[in-house]
């Protein structure tokens, strides 16, 4: 048994129980200890849901970018950092009284085996790929109707990512006929929102400028739906593009003892271009 260092006796949530194989008992004992309102860390029991979401998260976030590094050493720390994200919003839960950790692993445990009725039930596993997703779907439109969900678009949630939110919303409709027959559909409605833009430009209304630009994003990501890309990992391949190359120009200017500061616009150009051939070498 674990002794706690600072008060020099033994804490409950310090103790390992051997027969908890996965250590699930032992972590939400220690939520539970860090949430006590008597003795627990004053930051964690000042949290409440809204607080908590943003690292919630960010964590989820982190966990794809060690994917993306493949920095397996890492993901194991990465996804305990997303689950004590689960158990603190289910430890606050608890605290409400609107429900518990076991709660969440029997509601997800119960929706899994709703949504495989191939695998937990009598129907058969000899169907394509296209059409376990058609299934899935009709599932999930049960699941909507049993919540009162009637709109084609509700459930979609608005905490997502604005890109795969715009996704997620263009596929819905999709699904119903309201879509563009092709890609090149889509890149007319393109042209037609970058001339709105232009003409917003110049607008002394802000707040219409955003409007026209997010009317553009919002195409740009069905674009991306009908070319079959995910407009996110398009933006974060982007994203590395772009420090990549901006790193090669630092290193370039570092070698004569220099500083992106201490240079100017055309130059840094000429070497981004170097970069960019480099590449392509």
């Amino acid at each position: 048994m674990a002794k706690d260092k600072a008060q020099g006796v033994d804490h409950p949530a310090l103790q390992i129980d051997d027969t908890d194989r996965t250590g699930i008992a032992r972590l939400l004992a220690i939520m539970a200890a860090l949430r006590d309102p008597k003795t627990g860390c004053p930051w964690d029991i000042e949290q409440d849901f809204a607080s908590i979401a943003p690292y919630t998260i960010e964590e989820a976030h982190e966990v794809a970018d060690a994917i993306a590094r493949q920095a397996w050493d890492e993901l194991p720390g990465e996804l305990g950092d997303l689950l004590l994200q689960v158990v603190f919003h289910a430890q606050m839960a608890d605290e409400a009284g609107m429900f518990s950790f076991a709660d969440v692993v029997e509601t997800i445990s119960t929706k899994m085996i709703d949504r495989h009725p191939h695998i937990f039930g009598d129907e058969s596993r000899d169907k394509s790929a296209e059409q376990q997703v058609r299934d899935w779907e009709a599932i999930k439109a049960r699941e909507r109707a049993a919540k009162a969900e009637k709109g084609v678009l509700d459930g979609v949630a608005l905490g997502l990512p604005a890109l795969t939110r715009a996704l997620k919303l263009q596929n819905r409709a999709a699904r119903v006929g309201f879509d563009w027959p092709g890609p090149a559909d889509v890149l007319a409605k393109i042209a037609e929102e970058s001339r709105e833009l232009v003409e917003a430009r110049d607008s002394t209304d802000p707040a219409h400028l955003t409007e026209e630009f997010g009317d553009l994003l919002f195409v740009m990501a069905n674009l991306a739906r009908h070319l079959d890309i995910d407009p996110e990992e398009a933006l974060r391949l982007a994203n590395a593009k772009f420090t990549r190359r901006f790193g090669a120009v630092e290193a370039a200017l570092a070698r004569q003892g220099r500083r992106p500061e201490d240079s100017n616009l055309a130059e840094m150009d000429a070497l981004w271009d170097e970069a960019k051939a480099a590449e392509r070498a």
